[in-house]
């Protein structure tokens, strides 16, 4: 599907949540949508990596870190995993590493910034449940879309304007 989040917001008002505008662009898509899975972890990326080795079926990993920046929840190691077994992408409240590598792979990514800092492997989180950070929520199987100028949240799958 093509689309714009300005176009899918103008013809959505009412029905979407819009997350603030403090998230970069990382993956080497930049326009990327499908129903959210979510996991809630502080410095400890284990969730992202198992999600990651699962079937993606076009989903999007939100991943909330807390806004964290002193670790990296996803390198390019997990994000191509994640791109193999066909994950649309992550918006991730908190930092990624290898940077310039993700940009390459063909997946969305989304986060607050890049550090060097690997995450710590001690398996601790939480996973699929609703999640809240930028001004919006994030609720498994719901909808995300998110290209250069923003992310829009819905309850449903939305069709771009006539």
């Amino acid at each position: 599907m093509d689309f714009q989040t300005t176009d899918l917001c103008d013809a959505h008002e009412f029905k979407v949540g819009v997350a603030q505008p403090i998230f970069r662009d990382f993956g080497g898509n930049t326009h990327f949508f499908g129903q959210i899975t979510t996991v809630k972890a502080m410095e400890d990326n284990t969730l992202v990596r198992a999600a990651a080795e699962s079937p993606g079926n076009g989903r999007v990993l939100v991943v909330d870190g807390s806004g964290s920046l002193g670790v990296a929840m996803l390198g390019d190691q997990v994000a191509q995993i994640a791109c193999d077994n066909d994950w649309a992408g992550f918006v991730i409240n908190g930092a990624i590493r290898d940077s310039e590598a993700v940009s390459e792979i063909a997946i969305g990514v989304k986060a607050l910034a890049a550090v060097p800092n690997r995450s710590r492997k001690e398996n601790e989180g939480k996973t699929d449940i609703a999640v809240h950070f930028a001004g919006a929520t994030f609720h498994p199987g719901h909808w995300l879309y998110a290209d250069p100028d923003g992310i829009l949240v819905s309850p449903e799958p939305l069709s771009m304007p006539d």
